[in-house]
């Protein structure tokens, strides 16, 4: 898929954790891992800009995401010990402030968007006809859903609609309009 099915796809997957932190008084967390996420919808395609590198190989498997979600829990968790639930300036009128988060919480955060990250930029690669291999290395065997072409227009903005209306979902089932 292109950058707008691939936001969508994450955001579709997304939602669910985005509805229970916004449910669990965590907006903050909500939000910042839902831009990251949104942000980071590609990074698994990065693979094409190294040299050497095969596109959808190791990038596009569950052991890159296991390992970037470690990375986003190691991340997390320094930073919550290294705030201490207060704050941290990170630049001249700055206060990066992060209330009541535990290490262990934050961590486990990172944790599960680095995985969310990369799974829903597998997903929505499964769709198209060149698919990926997600259990390499302990096999090469590719897996595809064959439903559509990447750069298939109209598939790309159905998935971004599907991931802004499954976000919509989520917060008004937190907040109701009226």
């Amino acid at each position: 898929m292109y950058r707008p099915g691939h936001i969508g796809v994450g955001l579709l997957v997304y939602a669910p954790f985005g509805y229970a932190l916004l449910a669990g008084g965590r907006g903050g967390l909500a939000v910042v891992g839902g831009a990251l996420l949104v942000a980071l919808a590609m990074a698994p395609d990065l693979d094409m800009r190294v040299p050497g590198a095969t596109h959808r190989g190791a990038s596009h498997t569950l052991l890159c995401a296991l390992c970037v979600g470690a990375g986003f829990g190691a991340i997390g968790w320094a930073l919550a010990s290294a705030v201490g639930g207060g704050g941290a300036t990170i630049a001249e009128g700055v206060v990066l402030r992060v209330a009541a988060v535990s290490p262990i919480e934050l961590g486990a955060f990172g944790l599960l968007l680095g995985v969310l990250v990369v799974c829903s930029h597998l997903l929505a690669d499964l769709l198209t006809p060149m698919g990926i291999a997600p259990f390499w290395p302990l096999s090469s065997k590719r897996y595809s859903l064959g439903v559509v072409n990447a750069s298939n227009p109209i598939a790309n903005v159905l998935l971004l609609g599907l991931g802004v209306l499954a976000t919509a979902g989520a917060l008004l089932l937190v907040r109701p309009l009226g």
